[in-house]
């Protein structure tokens, strides 16, 4: 039975899906202790049951100290940054680094954990034919490192249920406040005070954070020992999301549509681009990913977590009120 006066400990508290989970979880009545690498990165935000610990998750001795009078664990952390090429990066944080909270979470004997990892370690699929829990990994994302060390990550997490009560969810693409770094948020930022905004061919799945930070939640709660579970909602064409971000945003941005060659020619120009050195974080396989559909089903977080999903919309509109208030001072984690 969950108790809500048993303390959580998150990792990765200060992004955008760390920050909605906490907020989430205080206004739930648990109390929260946020894992963040340095006080610098601490908010201004404060709240009676929400305590912060510094310390990397590549440092046991910081991992003992964040988790020690903790009963349950979320570990968000991971390395996103797709500027970077090295794979074995990714794998140092994603694999190893989520090997480390695993191992401390049963030596604490952890009494639930939930893991974070990407819808992309499942096979996506069209909108007749929706990807789902059961279908295999595939191209693009194969060659993609960020997705091929969640997958690793992902496999260790599971491999261990047998021993703890563990959970994972596979969030889609996250749109909502608090993106502070930013990061999903960006593909918004992108559209505001823009003439033309240029349009790939292909198509996401798009999930409001408040959905996925409340599924975390419900997941502690509802979460079947050893299943992972999509976090996923409505399944775009990026013409049809854009036109979502200018409808809400009360902006008159021209949206053009480029072919797949153009999509494609950009991504091998960054392919060289980084090989002469250049950081960047276009490549062919990340324009690949923009030119597929790619379409999840929520169906078994529906139906085993409870979740109701709002509309993409509904994400958007909190997603640029929040960029248009925000400022240094006032974003809480």
């Amino acid at each position: 039975m969950l108790n809500s006066q048993f303390k959580v400990l998150v990792t990765g508290a200060n992004g955008l899906l760390g920050t909605n989970t906490i907020l989430d979880l205080l206004e739930q009545g648990f109390q929260v202790r946020a894992f963040i690498r340095s006080v610098d990165k601490r908010s201004e935000f404060k709240h009676p049951a929400l305590e912060y610990v510094f310390g990397d998750i590549m440092h046991i001795e910081s991992i003992k100290k964040a988790m020690n009078g903790c009963q349950y664990v979320i570990h968000i952390a991971a390395l996103t940054d797709l500027k970077i090429k090295d794979y074995h990066a990714f794998e140092k944080i994603n694999v190893t680094g989520t090997r480390n909270v695993v191992e401390m979470a049963r030596e604490f004997e952890i009494l639930k954990f939930i893991y974070v990892s990407t819808a992309n370690v499942f096979g996506f699929g069209s909108k007749d034919d929706l990807g789902n829990e059961r279908k295999e990994m595939q191209s693009p994302f194969k060659k993609m490192a960020y997705a091929k060390s969640k997958q690793l990550g992902q496999e260790f997490v599971l491999s261990q249920s047998d021993a703890m009560d563990i959970t994972v969810v596979n969030p889609t693409f996250m749109i909502g406040p608090y993106d502070s770094k930013p990061s999903s948020g960006r593909i918004i930022l992108n559209c505001l005070n823009k003439q033309f905004v240029f349009c790939p061919p292909g198509g996401k799945n798009f999930v409001c954070v408040k959905d996925v930070s409340g599924g975390i939640v419900n997941a502690l709660r509802f979460g079947k020992r050893g299943e992972a579970y999509l976090l996923c909602n409505e399944n775009l064409s990026f013409f049809e999301f854009y036109k979502k971000v200018r409808l809400h945003s009360k902006q008159a941005f021209i949206i053009i549509k480029l072919p797949k060659w153009a999509i494609l020619g950009i991504g091998y120009f960054g392919n060289f681009a980084r090989f002469i050195g250049i950081e960047t974080a276009i490549s062919i396989s990340n324009t690949r990913a923009v030119c597929i559909n790619n379409f999840y089903d929520n169906r078994k977080a529906r139906e085993e977590l409870r979740i109701s999903f709002n509309p993409i919309d509904t994400g958007i509109k909190e997603a640029i009120d929040w960029f248009g208030k925000s400022s240094s001072k006032n974003r809480p984690i």
